[in-house]
């Protein structure tokens, strides 16, 4: 472990010379190898007991230009839109007024449209003022009525005067 070095005759000097005497020097010897093996076996320690698990991710894909427009028949598009207190609301085709809906009951609600119409496409309107977890919540629900065709974009003063119309 430890030890202390104390040292010895300095050599070479008279024992009978006793003008000048100096004090013998101690040195320190530290052992090292215990501590790095406790650093080694905590290192593995924290190794082994580390969960390793893949990052969950969200993945969008985006088109690749900006002026690329996409035609959509009116009937295959169903708009979801999400107000400042996240009250969520949905329009079809050429609806005259949004309808509310509950988001318990988004899951149900999207199998239910997608079963009746497989060629529908969801337009994700949120408003910049929404929390940021109604987005990520309404895109479980798509994920988990497995809806993949789904676009977002943000509401614009014009949803905002249509939403007004709602009942």
């Amino acid at each position: 472990m430890a030890g202390v070095d104390t040292g010895g005759d300095s050599g070479g000097r008279s024992k009978h010379k006793k003008k000048h005497h100096k004090k013998k020097r101690t040195g320190v010897r530290i052992d090292m190898t215990p501590m790095v093996d406790v650093a080694f076996l905590l290192l593995t320690f924290f190794m082994l007991t580390t969960v390793m698990r893949k990052q969950q991710t969200l993945e969008i894909n985006l088109p690749p230009d900006n002026k690329t427009k996409v035609e959509i028949a009116e009937s295959n598009l169903m708009t979801v839109y999400v107000d400042e207190n996240d009250k969520i609301y949905y329009s079809e085709g050429n609806d005259k007024a949004p309808h509310g809906i509950e988001f318990n009951g988004l899951k149900d609600f999207f199998t239910n449209k997608e079963k009746s119409n497989s060629k529908i496409v969801i337009l994700l309107k949120f408003d910049r003022k929404s929390k940021y977890h109604m987005m990520v919540d309404i895109i479980d629900q798509l994920n988990l009525a497995e809806l993949q065709r789904f676009s977002i974009a943000p509401l614009t003063d014009d949803d905002k005067k249509f939403l007004s119309k709602a009942s």
